[in-house]
């Protein structure tokens, strides 16, 4: 029996969301992408996103890639295309992402982040109209050509364990693989105990990443996850061990 609740399920929905910048208003939003993450093949030429108007009104829209800083300082090095662009009532545009010049690692994923920003077009009606401009905002996976292995088989490759730290237990994951991980949910049972990690990290290739376990006490513990996949979608609940790290 799984030990995901109906409490998760809904996490597990809102996660799918967040990559809207106001999750509470993501349903208002006139312009939909086509997708909750991109992932970039570095034998390709470019990647590609489809931006959708689902509204009577018209859009202007801009669309950007940058840092998880969320900064505009920090150069990127990559372009969209059309970074500006109107978009007609119930239309579609194909925006594509190229890679210019730039250093990035060849031995595993990079991420960075896709912006598209609706900008309401102002009518003469509109004079004394408030006008938001929304945006949403999904990851960018960059993944270099002939990188060994495969994403999906990525979260069977990490490592759980648990940690003490300043008197309190803290839950840690291992990434030894060449591509993030990012999770719907985790979750830590131990005699009696049961406490799901709130809003969980995601892990970075070759990295690690800790989460707070408040009043969880135990050396050992069995951890169950679900894990996002290229697609959005995520994997079946996936139960192992979390020994105590040494």
């Amino acid at each position: 029996m799984t030990m995901f609740t109906t409490p998760f399920k809904t996490t597990a929905i809102a996660a799918m969301l967040l990559g809207s910048t106001l999750l509470s208003s993501f349903s208002q939003a006139g312009v939909m992408l086509g997708g909750t993450r991109i992932v970039y093949d570095g034998s390709k030429r470019d990647a590609s996103i489809t931006v959708s108007n689902t509204t009577p009104e018209a859009y202007a829209v801009q669309a950007w890639v940058n840092t998880e800083a969320d900064d505009s300082n920090t150069a990127t090095p990559f372009v969209a295309t059309p970074p500006l662009f109107r978009l007609d009532p119930r239309k579609e545009q194909m925006v594509r992402i190229q890679k210019v010049p730039g250093d990035l690692p060849q031995d595993r994923e990079s991420v960075f982040y896709f912006n598209a920003q609706e900008i309401p077009l102002a009518g003469k009606a509109d004079a004394n109209t408030l006008k938001i401009a929304m945006r949403t905002r999904i990851k960018l996976f960059y993944r270099p050509a002939g990188l060994k292995g495969s994403a999906m088989d990525a979260p069977d490759q990490l490592r759980w364990s648990l940690a003490q730290e300043q008197g309190k237990t803290v839950l840690v994951v291992n990434n030894p693989s060449v591509f993030h991980v990012s999770f719907i949910g985790v979750k830590v049972a131990a005699g009696g105990q049961n406490l799901e990690v709130n809003e969980p990290k995601m892990v970075a290739p070759m990295s690690s990443q800790r989460y707070p376990l408040p009043g969880f006490k135990a050396s050992s513990a069995e951890v169950e996850f679900s894990a996002i996949n290229d697609y959005g979608g995520y994997t079946a609940p996936k139960k192992v061990a979390a020994s105590s790290a040494p």
